[in-house]
């Protein structure tokens, strides 16, 4: 159990900044350039440069579509988000084409994996192995195995 406090990022993506606050702050509050709403987008976000506007592009995506950079308890994280608007039309193209909805296509690690094998597939090097032969079993009778 985690008992130490975590300071929360809220962003204006009107004006590209963002604040820290603590979980007993009162609300989200407004910008306090633009007066607009701030949005809660969690601990462990990695906020852009103010001149890079790529970067604020993807996350805007990624904030509209209802994800938030809210790790789980000792810093496990909050799993894959899109850095680049590239990577964000690879995620969007993919929910077009599998029909899955993209808040879910946004936290895919890798588009071209999940189209080929389906919407479920596992991490590239995760489970490719090829069953091994057990102990004892001498190479010949595996080979005579096969073709017997």
């Amino acid at each position: 159990m985690c008992l130490y406090s975590r300071r929360m990022h809220f962003v204006c993506l009107v004006c590209r900044a963002a604040w820290k606050k603590t979980p007993a702050s009162r609300g989200p509050g407004h910008c306090p350039q633009c007066r607009g709403e701030l949005i809660n987008a969690g601990a462990d976000l990695a906020v852009p440069k103010r001149r890079d506007l790529a970067g604020w592009r993807a996350l805007e995506a990624v904030l509209r579509a209802g994800l938030t950079f809210h790790g789980g308890c000792c810093g496990t994280g909050p799993g894959y988000r899109p850095r680049t608007p590239r990577e964000v039309q690879e995620r969007l193209a993919l929910a077009g084409r599998t029909g899955m909805p993209v808040r879910a296509a946004l936290a895919v690690v890798d588009a071209t994996l999940t189209d080929r094998h389906g919407a479920g597939a596992r991490a590239p090097g995760r489970g490719t192995r090829i069953a091994r032969q057990p102990a004892g079993v001498p190479e010949r009778s595996r080979e005579t195995a096969r073709h017997g």
